[in-house]
């Protein structure tokens, strides 16, 4: 899990930009913003953190993603539910984007070219690889489809392992024995600093 909210976090970093470049493809968008936010991070990092809680938000599709991590569950959920819900997650993602900022210098993304089916025009799979200093390159893939004009992330596979489906697992286990207000408690809980004293 820990990978997961490390890649998590640079995806969050690298769609900062993502206004500046709505008519790039999916790919050059990707390359293009990671470039500028990795950039950004080696020289400022309190900057490039403000730029991304500034420039980042729109451009993630928190309902979408919750709705895939929630499952079955979202079904049945009210709509005073499901909005909860989406806020959560999203503060429990940002919060975590916003503890690993610091471990990205010296660490690139690259984007791959594209394979599949080209047709889709609203759906695309941006394959990359997160290059670290010594290590074994990390294949990664953003989940991207267009929400009107713009391109947004809505999922993250590392090495074939979906960020959203291993969420899903853990709330299932959640809405089970505590229901969907348990989960929420959860969530909440996860995103409230612990008291000092």
């Amino acid at each position: 899990m820990k990978i997961f909210l490390k890649i998590f976090t640079l995806c969050m970093l690298g769609f900062a930009l993502m206004a500046k470049a709505q008519e790039q493809s999916p790919e050059q968008l990707v390359q293009k913003i990671t470039d500028d936010i990795l950039a950004s991070i080696k020289s400022d990092k309190q900057k490039a953190l403000k730029l991304a809680e500034e420039k980042v938000l729109p451009y993630i599709d928190f309902e979408e993603s919750t709705r895939l991590a929630v499952g079955r569950a979202w079904a049945q959920a009210t709509p005073e539910q499901k909005k909860r819900l989406v806020s959560e997650f999203r503060n429990m993602l940002v919060r975590t984007y916003s503890n690993a900022i610091e471990g990205y210098e010296g660490q690139t993304l690259k984007v791959l070219p594209s394979r599949g089916k080209q047709d889709q025009k609203d759906e695309a799979t941006v394959r990359t690889q997160f290059v670290r200093a010594g290590g074994k390159p990390l294949p990664i893939e953003f989940q991207m489809h267009k929400a009107g004009p713009q391109w947004k992330v809505y999922d993250i596979t590392v090495e074939g392992v979906s960020l959203v489906l291993t969420y899903r697992s853990e709330f299932d286990a959640v809405v089970k024995q505590e229901g969907i207000d348990g989960l929420i408690k959860r969530l909440t809980q996860k995103n409230t600093p612990a008291k000092i004293g």
